[in-house]
């Protein structure tokens, strides 16, 4: 039986960018209360915040590589609504670097990766955890990546993120059952802001090794996170493709 997110509460971490608020968009629009996270620049998110139509949607500053920022999140969400049920791992970081430019990929990169695609997931969820539990639990959905899978992505560190958040997911779909399910939702190119700024025909050769001939949007992506918030009652420790099949292409 599915889910309804009426009355839900959900976090997503990230939630100004493309993928972030079309995943915000689609969760309010099922009648979730969505707290959207942000790291420095307010604006996006107050934006998103007015265009879901305000209280009691919140946008609040909280990076997911600042533990005391996350501890302060969960106090707020309690606080405000007494339960959470929903927590969205969006937020994620790269930068291009060409995969045989070694000395291109410093350890500064590296760390800062991984401090937010990585550590800010498993410490969002160590924050959330328990009000996420608390009644009864809920479902967490970690943006992932097709990159994790095959290798390709903006650099060799983002692919190793995306691969380690994907063991995470398996690992914490083991270990936080029964009462909290946790999937891995893994795109392959999203077009949208990043995916513009892609030489012309990269995108049109993405497009055709891809078996369904067409790349993803970020409704997409919004699509399967409410499908593994709803739907997928029986599914934890798995991850979820929405790459058109890319891993299959040449």
């Amino acid at each position: 039986m599915a889910i309804s997110l009426d009355g839900a509460v959900a976090v997503v971490t990230g939630g100004a960018g493309g993928i972030g608020s079309a995943i915000c968009r689609r969760l309010a629009g099922e009648g979730a209360t969505v707290v959207a996270t942000y790291r420095a620049s307010s604006g996006p998110a107050a934006q998103l915040i007015a265009d879901l139509g305000g209280a009691p949607h919140l946008a609040v500053q909280a990076s997911v590589t600042d533990p005391d920022a996350l501890e302060e999140l969960a106090r707020l969400v309690e606080a405000t609504f007494g339960r959470l049920d929903v927590i969205v791992n969006n937020a994620g970081i790269t930068s291009p670097v060409a995969h045989d430019d070694l000395a291109g990929l410093d350890d500064d990169l590296i760390d800062s990766i991984f401090a937010t695609n990585w550590r800010g997931a498993f410490a969002t969820v160590r924050a959330l955890r328990p009000l996420l539990q608390r009644d009864g639990g809920g479902t967490v959905v970690n943006i992932s990546s097709v990159a994790a899978v095959t290798g390709m992505g903006s650099n060799v560190a983002y692919c190793a993120s995306k691969a380690a958040m994907d063991s995470m997911t398996r690992s914490l779909g083991r270990a936080l059952a029964p009462d909290i399910r946790v999937i891995s939702v893994s795109p392959g190119f999203v077009l949208g802001d990043y995916a513009a700024t892609m030489p012309e025909g990269l995108l049109d050769a993405q497009t055709e090794a891809t078996p369904l001939k067409k790349l993803a949007t970020a409704d997409d992506v919004a699509d399967a996170v409410l499908a593994a918030c709803t739907a997928l009652t029986h599914t934890t420790g798995a991850i979820i493709a929405v790459d058109g099949g890319r891993p299959l292409g040449p």
